[in-house]
């Protein structure tokens, strides 16, 4: 393929190469001993994550929330949570963040609130054809009185979209909207009052110092106006389904414009789209100069160990930015998909494809996401059904295990659970004693770590202008070995075949495993100059 240019200049904004951490509070650090991780946790640990490597912090929901959904439903979008420390918390992780350097960027729910929010509970006892529940999409049912939901619309969650209310007189009333868990019900973008509760929301968070935003299911929030039934296919939240009414309406991209209004007030503040739309077209359209500055791309996540399937990947993301001249952006790992290493076959396979993973990831231009726990190799939890937490388990009658097994707290140190993330024994979600050799304290210890691994090539990647640079001048994959090229020269060689493999001509940079008589082994990577 020819080069695959991406603009540069001088003057880049400092999120075009930057490298995010995301921090899943609950299971970063808990600094207070009640067993759930908190934002004094992130703050007493923000030496290892400047020594890691990152220019900033993407904070999972911290804000006031009933925990339905481990805050993903929003009870008070300008409040934190006790749990996770209030708003002191948050002022003294932000002001300690920007001393190191590190900027922070928070969660932001715009799709939904909490079924404990006023809004909702006004709407409730507020009754049909308020102006109340004109903030949500209450609904007359179908049927005989009302009996059956507005539309066929399922939940992501598992089970219908749509929840039935007893109304203020005792009687069996109206429907609301819900794509996600019945505790969080769809907000009416229509409504004025919407745009205005979030302009305020994000003025609050931006003039205390937060750096930007990731917004969740930046492909939902407008609906059809007529909530049209949709086409039932099987209901996943990654299934390819273009036609999809329930998201990715045409009216979504008003909002982010006016979320980008508001951001342009506040230099260098960045809006980080959750966009899982796969049509390129489509997904530029959200990366469009006066919308998202970022949007994550899942398809480098979404491939098999392959090389022919990672180049594609990598191949299609590029096109896609390219429609809008925007910035890539990539990730291996995040809170809602099983981990890369088991992802990838677990155990020691599963680790050696991880770590050469990592090296095609941080080689490729734009921003990349490393998700906590991905710098030690964790693996997925294989977690017993006693103490699963996600909604997804209960609202699929236990035919979906959830996501619970890629958001057990980080082992910090010592020997046995809770491995240093606690003094309290007993953690919101259990630690498998088999932890003990991940810890950070044991990683640190020996030189060929995967956390000593990161370290060097975050470090390659920010010193050395070759990695630095914005183009691709060749890519390619060839009989199982993908090799691409920057435009200031490294190159990135992957080995996703079955045997060793000669090198092309260059200084040995990094390697994912040490090399076999100079040829790269299988599940392997190396960058070379």
């Amino acid at each position: 393929m020819g080069a695959m240019v991406h603009p540069t200049t001088t003057d880049q904004p400092w999120w075009a190469r930057a490298v995010f951490y995301q921090v899943y509070p609950r299971s970063f650090r808990d600094s207070n001993g009640d067993g759930v991780g908190d934002l004094d946790g992130v703050t007493a640990k923000l030496d290892y994550l400047a020594e890691l490597g990152v220019d900033a912090l993407w904070l999972n929901p911290v804000t006031v929330s009933p925990m339905a959904d481990h805050g993903y439903d929003v009870a008070d979008p300008r409040d934190i949570d006790p749990l996770f420390g209030g708003m002191e918390a948050l002022d003294r992780l932000i002001a300690a963040a920007h001393d190191r350097g590190i900027r922070i960027t928070m969660d932001l729910v715009p799709n939904h609130t909490s079924a404990q929010h006023p809004w909702f509970q006004a709407a409730l006892a507020a009754g049909p054809g308020s102006a109340q529940r004109e903030r949500y999409l209450f609904r007359d049912g179908t049927g005989p009185g009302g009996l059956h939901p507005p539309n066929n619309w399922v939940s992501i969650f598992g089970g219908p979209a749509w929840t039935r209310i007893v109304e203020p007189d005792g009687q069996p009333g109206q429907w609301y909207l819900h794509l996600f868990d019945p505790e969080q019900p769809d907000l009416n973008w229509d409504n004025p009052e919407v745009y205005e509760d979030l302009e305020k929301t994000l003025r609050f968070w931006l003039d205390r110092g937060v750096d930007g935003f990731r917004i969740d299911v930046a492909h939902g929030m407008s609906k059809p106006k007529d909530l049209p039934d949709m086409a039932i296919a099987e209901n996943k939240m990654l299934a390819d389904m273009a036609d999809d009414p329930r998201f990715d309406h045409e009216g979504v991209h008003d909002i982010h414009r006016h979320i980008r209004s508001v951001l342009d007030d506040y230099p260098g503040a960045v809006a980080v789209g959750e966009v899982w739309v796969y049509d390129n077209a489509a997904f530029a359209a959200y990366l469009r100069p006066d919308e998202l500055h970022l949007g994550f791309n899942f398809r480098l996540v979404r491939a098999e160990f392959d090389a022919d399937e990672i180049r594609d990947a990598i191949e299609n993301s590029l096109a896609a930015v390219a429609l809008e001249g925007a910035t890539p952006t990539w990730t291996l790992s995040n809170h809602d998909v099983e981990r890369e290493v088991t992802r990838y076959g677990g155990g020691l396979l599963g680790l050696a494809r991880a770590r050469a993973m990592a090296l095609v990831m941080l080689a490729l231009p734009g921003a990349v996401f490393i998700y906590n726990g991905e710098e030690l190799g964790l693996p997925n939890v294989d977690l017993p059904d006693e103490v699963l937490q996600d909604p997804v388990w209960e609202r699929s009658k236990g035919t979906e295990r959830g996501r619970d097994g890629c958001r057990v707290p980080l082992p910090w140190s010592g020997d046995a659970p809770p491995f240093g993330f606690s003094t309290a024994a007993e953690t919101w979600l259990p630690m498998p004693p088999d932890w003990a050799s991940l810890t950070v304290e044991r990683q640190l210890a020996e030189p060929d770590s995967m956390l000593h691994f990161f370290r060097r090539a975050l470090r390659l990647r920010r010193d050395r202008s070759g990695v630095d640079a914005a183009t691709l001048t060749r890519l390619s994959a060839e009989a199982g070995v993908l090799t691409f090229r920057t435009a200031g020269g490294l190159t990135c060689v992957l080995n996703a075949g079955e045997c060793p493999v000669d090198l092309p001509a260059g200084e040995v940079l990094i390697t994912s495993t040490p090399l076999d008589r100079g040829r790269l082994p299988a599940d392997a990577a190396v960058w070379l100059v």
